[in-house]
């Protein structure tokens, strides 16, 4: 029988008590899941009542979120991944799993070692396919080790387990040749095939594959995958056109590929239907992993629209219109073009270029940009499909505009793409007339960042609008005092939270130590490391004054009410202390850890790794450890040294240095033996198959020299361009990519230095172009410049040879000079920079123009003539220079001389400011812009927290004088590219330097290092490491109380008692 309404509120009631939580939701983090599954199944249920219980819950007309989510569903899981499903009959089974599913999405990854009858493999992998997509990298590896192991198992009686797992010797060792990946196998795992190895391919039958291939299994597989190994998809694509007797009934097809679509290299001779059919599957493909996918899918949109009718072909583009060339969208009559726009919405990323010419046409009326408001042409009324070509207008015009204000949603859509003077731009023109507070309550997203903290600090804020929003750093470090109450802070303010600062943090009581804690671990990755240092060290003096012994003695359940992104940070000598009891949950909560709050020099890495291993193996010989328990390091096995690596069994070191390439960061002392461990390991790299490079290709990029000494194999592009979208850029790669597109492969030993320069190899370079040669630049026809210019115009960083080349080769194509428009310069881009000095002067230079070309490398002689060149072009004089203007300026403000600096407007400059903060001047002009922050926010020791991040690297202009003024609790806030710029390292204290934190210190070059005494570098060492200032105040501030956890932990065990009791 049911039970009653109050008995199952009550139970509802007692249920969410014991677990100290809110009875409408979920638990915060997946600790919680583990640890109230792991407290249930040891003190209420055997798993034999589950069945009955949840009967009774949904039967229960009050059955609740907190019942089926927060209670019962950790609890299924954790039965069902620790018994044996053996002893369970099929109706338990299902019941179990079907009320795990909630539980899923936030657990942490523990798969049953057996699931039992084949039938509950089926339905297991079922329930993971549905939790596929927010599964990381590695879950989903870890899913097709462990299915394809229990598909071994279970239908063919044998082990793939290496030797080296005691497990292995349970059963015999699957034949090599083993044919395991069947139809029913292929369909069991769905999108988890774009995880299997190459090899595992070829374990599947022709003819089931192909089965399989042409199953709406497969099209539901591909259409949950977004990205793939190439060389697991050729594999797969050259298997699949196995299927088809002939290339035509292949291409027929090809909407079916969905993910495979990213492999097909060319598509010659394709019928108009095809094309389409080709294009809609390329649209899911990453542009950015591979040129040659835009290039082909460019190629796709040539071929519609000359081979069919053109107002038909556009219909049928969809989001790939936003490849056509500015050119062609100018020549699409109005009407359809406004059709093709509403059917795609706001969906399609457009270029700048593109961005001017729909606003031209679609909101000027064909009208110059410039003139558009006067002439009186713009459209003032935005419906939704054109909002997002507004950021194609002028700032010069949408400063003057004052009626095209749209919804909140329709803002949003407007700036989307829009550049900083463009939104400081609206902010004076159509936001101008609102007070600050009407601003704060209407913005959002990158426009609210853009808000000053001059208006900021003007409006009245409540709590809800704090909360709800996304705010800047800067912003943060403003509203976190303002939102302070006398000692007292509200610590559940989201993105504020990134503002505290050490004081706040040092005054909080006992009694709010857990919410704020709690706040922490659900805004870790908008700290910096230094903050998530003062939240640990305070929770650590507060552990420790319940004990003074804490860590020496601290028992299961405190080491699990502990966060695991706190936990972290424990010094190394109270990490060597903690009992040998607590390693179960030292390693559960290591396996999920993640290191990116922890300072890469932290001495905490090393401690942790050494204790996780001794918990691990039981010792200091590591040769017993297997792939299971390595796995469990989780992200600590990128810190274990190779000396390490070398004591384990050869199939484990395998899987050790394989995973090891997946680290987000390995110590750079560690670095040059693990490569040599990986070629001692794995062979020399020249031999490497496509698919071994994949998976190590992340190590040996480490090294420039390896990198460069990559051989030309056919497959070795595609794998580098795959890598390369997941890693920091790197000259080595550059190089090494622009080496394998332009050599073919009859020249792959002798390079062709005199190799043709055509559209199609500029095209898939992009950034890469910048490694051709003067002479080979110099070789290029007009007719290919002209078409490849505006890709020429976005590399930044040319070699004055090279830009001498281009920039003559410019003045050729476009004509001299004086006679070039402003379009033409925003397509040169960074080629501007070959001009000389008296020419930049003379180019049409709109605040706009100079914004876009900005991120060049300019030099400072060159800065002066650009503004000059503004000036004459726009009739602009320095007083005339709004907030907007001085953003949109940006780098080219340093071109001002010092009679123009004080000749700028201080209250336009305090608005402007926060968006300059990355304006890089030398010292000299850098010292006119520290001269308007003093007029604008008073003497450098009065700066707080949030004015030093707003400067940005302004910071970098103060004299020696200045900067020893500063107060230290500011330096953690100084932008990070600020800190290389500072000339005066040497005049910072002790106290200074150890304030920087982890983050800014890591930024120190080594000719600041040189300039600082042996006390100094000391300081700087520590705020490296992330060590406690000395000005903190640890375990001063708070007093005990008995706080919820407390009388949680004083409540359970009759709270317990009693539903066990109701239960029966």
């Amino acid at each position: 029988m049911a039970p009653t309404g109050g008995t199952s509120f009550f139970l509802l009631f007692v249920a969410c008590a014991a677990l100290a939580m809110p009875p409408d939701g979920m638990p915060k983090n997946k600790r919680d899941f583990k640890d109230m599954a792991k407290k249930l199944t040891t003190k209420m249920w055997n798993f034999k009542n589950l069945p009955t219980m949840l009967k009774l819950m949904r039967n229960s007309s009050v059955a609740s979120a907190c019942y089926m989510q927060a209670f019962v569903a950790p609890l299924c899981w954790a039965t069902l991944t620790t018994r044996s499903e053996n002893n369970m009959t099929s109706d338990e089974y299902d019941t179990l799993l079907s009320a795990a599913k909630p539980a899923l999405r936030n657990m942490p990854f523990n798969l049953p070692t057996d699931v039992g009858r084949r039938q509950n493999l089926k339905k297991m992998m079922e329930v993971l396919k549905e939790v596929y997509d927010p599964m990381s990298k590695d879950q989903r590896t870890q899913v097709v080790r462990w299915v394809k192991e229990q598909i071994t198992q279970k239908y063919f009686n044998c082990t793939m387990r290496p030797p080296s797992d005691p497990r292995s010797m349970l059963m015999k060792s699957c034949q090599p040749l083993l044919e395991w990946l069947n139809l029913e196998a292929l369909t069991m795992m769905g999108p988890f095939v774009s995880r299997l190895a190459t090899k595992d391919v070829d374990s599947s039958p022709k003819e089931q594959l192909c089965e399989f291939f042409r199953s709406a299994q497969f099209t539901s597989a591909m259409n949950m995958t977004s990205k793939i190994n190439p060389s697991l998809g050729k594999k797969f694509l050259q298997r699949f056109q196995e299927c088809f007797r002939g290339k035509m009934e292949f291409a027929e097809n090809v909407d079916k590929l969905g993910i495979l679509a990213c492999q097909v290299s060319a598509a010659p001779d394709l019928t108009p239907n095809i094309s389409r059919k080709l294009l809609s599957e390329l649209n899911n493909c990453d542009d950015f992993s591979n040129p040659k996918i835009k290039q082909l899918k460019t190629s796709l949109v040539k071929s519609l629209m000359s081979n069919t009718n053109s107002a038909e072909a556009l219909g049928k583009l969809g989001i790939s219109v936003a490849l056509l060339s500015p050119k062609q969208l100018s020549e699409i009559p109005v009407k359809r073009l406004k059709e093709l726009l509403k059917n795609v919405g706001s969906t399609v990323q457009w270029t700048r270029g593109q961005q001017r010419t729909l606003s031209k046409k679609l909101l000027c009326n064909n009208v110059s940009l410039h003139d558009c408001l006067k002439s009186g042409a713009l459209m003032l009324s935005l419906p939704q499909y054109l909002q997002s070509v507004a950021g194609g207008l002028p700032s010069s015009v949408l400063k003057n505009v004052k009626n095209i204000l749209p919804d909140k949603e329709g803002l949003n859509n407007m700036c989307m793409q829009m550049t900083k003077g463009q939104l400081m731009a609206m902010l004076q023109g159509p936001l101008g007339q609102m007070v600050p507070s009407e601003m704060v309550e209407k913005l959002s997203g990158r426009l609210l960042h853009r808000l000053s903290l001059n208006k900021l600090d003007k409006a009245h804020i409540s709590l809800d609008q704090v909360v709800n929003k996304n705010w800047s750093r800067p912003q943060a470090a403003l509203l976190a005092k303002k939102m302070r109450n006398g000692k007292k802070f509200h610590w559940r303010l989201h993105s504020v939270f990134q503002g505290v600062t050490a004081e706040m943090i040092d005054d909080v009581a006992d009694n709010d130590m857990e919410d704020m804690v709690q706040a922490t671990t659900e805004t870790l990755q908008r700290l910096s490391k230094v903050q998530a240092g003062w939240v640990a060290r305070k929770l650590f003096a507060t552990k420790e004054k319940e004990r003074a012994d804490y860590f020496k003695t601290v028992t299961v359940e405190e080491m699990n009410n502990i966060p695991t992104c706190l936990l972290l940070h424990l010094p190394p000598r109270k990490v060597e202390d903690l009992p040998d009891s607590v390693c179960p949950v030292l390693l559960e909560k290591i396996e999920e850890a993640n290191l990116s709050s922890l300072p890469h020099r932290s001495p905490s890495r090393p401690a942790l790794t050494q204790r996780a291993l001794l918990c691990l193996a039981e010792g200091p010989d590591l040769s017993g450890l297997t792939t299971d328990s390595v796995s469990k390091l989780g992200p600590l096995l990128c810190e274990l040294q190779p000396f390490q690596l070398l004591q384990m069994a050869p199939d484990v070191l395998n899987f050790s240095l394989r995973e090891m390439a997946s680290c987000q960061h390995i110590p750079q002392r560690h670095r040059a033996d693990i490569i040599q461990l990986v070629t001692q390991t794995f062979g020399d790299p020249s031999n490497w198959t496509a698919e071994t490079m994949e998976t190590l290709g992340p190590l040996l990029l480490l090294d420039d020299n390896a990198t460069s000494a990559l051989p030309y194999k056919p497959w070795m592009k595609d794998v580098l361009y795959f890598l390369k979208s997941g890693m920091r850029p790197s000259k080595a790669l550059g190089k090494k990519i622009f080496d394998l597109t332009t050599t073919t492969p009859n020249a792959a030993s002798t390079r062709n230095y005199d190799e043709e320069v055509t559209v199609e190899l500029i095209e898939e370079l992009g950034m890469d172009n910048v490694y051709w040669k003067p002479t080979q630049l110099a070789q290029m026809s007009d007719k290919t410049f002209l078409a490849t210019l505006e890709t020429l115009g976005a590399v930044s960083d040319y070699g004055e040879d090279q830009l001498a080349v281009l920039s003559r080769k410019a003045t050729e194509v476009l004509g001299p000079v004086s006679q070039m428009n402003e379009s033409m310069v925003i397509q040169m881009g960074c080629i501007t920079q070959g001009f000389s000095n008296a020419n930049l002067e003379k180019l049409p230079l709109t605040l706009d123009t100079v914004e876009e070309i900005n991120k060049c490398g300019w030099k400072e002689t060159q800065l002066e003539a650009v503004w000059k060149g503004v000036a004459s072009y726009s009739n602009l004089t320095v007083q005339q220079l709004d907030a907007a203007d001085m953003v949109a300026l940006s780098q080219f403000i340093c071109g001002l001389n010092s009679r123009e600096f004080g000749q700028l407007d201080v209250n336009a400059f305090k608005d402007a400011v926060g968006s300059m903060d990355d304006v890089q001047c030398s010292y000299k002009v850098a010292q006119q812009l520290k001269n308007l922050a003093v007029s604008a926010f008073g003497k450098p020791n009065t700066w707080s927290e949030a004015i030093v991040s707003e400067l940005g690297n302004i910071i970098a202009g103060l004299d020696p004088t200045e900067l020893a003024s500063l107060d230290p609790a500011v330096f953690s806030f100084i932008s990070k590219s600020c800190i290389r710029h500072i000339r005066h390292c040497a005049a910072l204290s002790v106290t200074q330097l150890k304030a920087l934190g982890p983050d800014n210190a890591e930024m120190v070059t080594s000719e600041q290092r040189a300039s600082l005494s042996d006390e100094q570098l000391a300081a700087l060492d520590s705020a490296l490491t992330g060590s406690p200032d000395e000005t903190q105040r640890s375990a001063q501030s708070g007093t005990p109380s008995l706080n919820v956890e407390g009388i949680s932990a004083l409540m359970k065990p009759f709270l317990l008692f009693l539903m066990g009791f109701l239960l029966l």
